[in-house]
């Protein structure tokens, strides 16, 4: 604990949830110390940092950012802002990356977050310490590198540790038999930028993922002949002259032609992967035990929180979800644990919890790889942390706008950006397509609550 009592807490990465974890921290200065907030790049933002280049940085770190020039969100600013900080009203639905970073900026600005960031510093180590009078009888060594070259380490104390590094910079390449002999041009998103160095080339891309798609649709307008190749049932939007559906490549031939599931063949001049990314924790000591299994982080209750180390808390891993909310509810669920507003179960129970909360969604069809892509169960999932926190819930117009741009991306994926939303009131909203026109909101959409 600081010289006052209070809890000192260290947030690692200042992309969206670490900028988020730090401002609810700072929001109660009663129980906790200001945070100590660590950043290995120069920015803010994390992914939301556009940088041109690709591999590595002059001083020979990776290059983390996967964000491509022309990006807009795919989920509408009305929901994809923090809950208590929303976009500026006069941006359209679907906002380009720079005004999310825009935004985070005034986020910063807002809460006043600027002055608790150590940029330029990577961490090398989190270790635990079995601590008498400590919360839960433990605390934190983090060290650090700063500096030009990195090479000042710096090692300080904390009752607990949130986790925000992000996993959005280490790809994901599946073990395809043959990849090796592939003879074109071999990438991954990670390192796509802009779509011109690929214009009017044959190009397999592999994953039906929004950025797959993003991409697909990007790459059609530079007229690249585009086989979009993914293992889900045909998409039933239409897609633009030049981008085709094809089942997964399982194959490489000895000549670099690519076989798919249907034992049809190409001989493209681009391989793109958009297959998403590996998690990373590099910095965890191995006693903690958190473990990265086929995409799935655990043990972790409610997908937060190893058992054996119930003052570190693994922030944002969850996919398909709705981010910024997202993180809002998981910070103030922190919170409420750490400041004893909710009593956590015992290891045991908790490794129980676990236990069964897996084994049901693997009775339900859900392969390890996607346990933690919780789409719709989402709300289900916030509503709980907010019950049990005993804190604000998000707003019921909250889901079912969100599924519902869902259902609309999904007929139409060449113009739902195109949509404009407004929200009436806490239950209510509307929308209007491009020209204006009140659209029916999607009947299909159950909301799980």
């Amino acid at each position: 604990m600081s010289g006052l009592g209070k809890l000192r807490v260290a947030v690692i990465g200042a992309g969206a949830a670490g900028l988020c974890a730090a401002r609810h921290l700072l929001s109660r200065p009663d129980t906790f110390a200001p945070p100590v907030v660590y950043e290995l790049s120069k920015n803010i933002g994390g992914t939301w940092v556009y940088e041109e280049r690709v591999g590595y940085h002059d001083n020979g770190l990776p290059i983390h950012s996967s964000m491509y020039r022309d990006l807009r969100t795919n989920i509408p600013k009305e929901v994809m802002s923090f809950p208590d900080f929303p976009f500026a009203n006069h941006l359209p639905s679907f906002v380009h990356h720079t005004e999310v970073r825009k935004y985070l900026k005034q986020y910063c600005d807002h809460f006043r977050l600027w002055d608790h960031i150590q940029f330029g510093t990577s961490v090398a180590s989190v270790t635990p310490l079995d601590v008498k009078g400590g919360w839960n009888g433990l605390a934190w060594n983090v060290n650090s590198n700063n500096g030009v070259d990195h090479s000042k380490s710096t090692t300080e104390r904390f009752d607990a540790v949130m986790v925000c590094n992000g996993h959005f910079y280490d790809p994901y390449i599946p073990a395809i038999p043959g990849l090796e002999k592939f003879k074109g041009t071999l990438m991954h998103s990670h390192d796509y930028r802009t779509a011109e160095p690929l214009a009017g080339k044959s190009v397999v891309l592999l994953g039906a993922g929004l950025s797959g798609l993003d991409i697909a649709m990007e790459l059609s307008n530079v007229e690249a002949q585009v086989i979009l190749s993914h293992g889900q049932q045909p998409l039933a939007s239409p897609l633009p002259p030049g981008v085709q559906q094809a089942p997964p490549v399982t194959s490489v031939l000895d000549d670099g032609t690519l076989e798919f599931k249907n034992g049809e063949r190409t001989k493209p001049e681009v391989f793109l992967f958009c297959t998403g990314y590996n998690f990373t924790f590099p910095f965890l000591d191995k006693k903690v035990g958190v473990k990265v299994q086929e995409h799935l982080v655990w043990p972790l209750y409610k997908f937060l929180i190893p058992p054996a180390y119930p003052s570190l808390f693994i922030v944002g891993i969850c996919r398909a979800i709705c981010p910024f909310p997202h993180f809002h509810i998981q910070s103030q669920f922190i919170l409420s644990v750490l400041d004893g507003s909710f009593r956590l179960p015992s290891r045991e129970e908790m490794e129980k919890d676990i236990e069964l909360d897996i084994t049901a969604r693997c009775s339900r069809g859900i392969a390890t790889r996607h346990i933690l892509k919780l789409d719709s169960e989402q709300w289900a999932y916030n509503d709980e942390l907010a019950r049990l926190g005993g804190f604000k819930p998000l707003p019921r117009y909250w889901s079912n706008l969100y599924e519902s741009n869902k259902v609309f991306r999904a007929r139409d994926m060449l113009n739902y950006k195109s949509y404009s939303y407004t929200v009436l009131d806490n239950m209510e909203w509307k929308v209007h397509d491009l020209h204006g026109q009140q659209l029916q909101k999607p009947l299909a959409v159950k909301i799980q609550m």
